[in-house]
């Protein structure tokens, strides 16, 4: 399966009517593997403080995540393992396994726990393939 397939079919799925609004499949050097059409353009740095916070779960918290220069309130996630952002109606899940960053954004109707859902659940295929 190709990493685009992941996104396509998997990450932009659609599920009880919605879909998430973008998605990435990212090694943790800020690489893109695959994303959607809509994905946002983002910084090298953004990346950098998205694996700092992965490193020390809590950096992000004081100054907000940031990816492709918008801004999510930093909410409740697993440290280590999963970013949870949140602005306005939508938000960002970013898991991480050893290799990759896979990352979702949704909004309206799509609610947090579905994007989570989603995007975990391919994260912890990947780590159970050990990628």
């Amino acid at each position: 399966m190709s990493w685009q397939s992941y996104i396509d079919d998997h990450l932009m799925a659609d599920i009880d009517g919605r879909k998430l609004t973008a998605a990435a499949i990212l090694g943790v050097d800020g690489t893109v593997w695959a994303q959607s059409s809509h994905f946002p353009e983002f910084k090298p740095e953004e990346i950098t403080a998205i694996n700092t916070d992965f490193a020390s779960p809590g950096t992000l918290a004081p100054t907000g995540l940031y990816l492709g220069g918008t801004k999510y309130m930093v909410i409740q996630g697993e440290p280590g393992a999963v970013i949870r952002g949140k602005k306005g109606a939508g938000g960002i899940t970013i898991k991480k396994t050893s290799l990759a960053l896979i990352i979702g954004i949704y909004d309206e109707p799509m609610a947090p726990g579905q994007c989570n859902m989603v995007v975990e659940k391919i994260g912890d295929y990947l780590i159970d393939q050990g990628l």
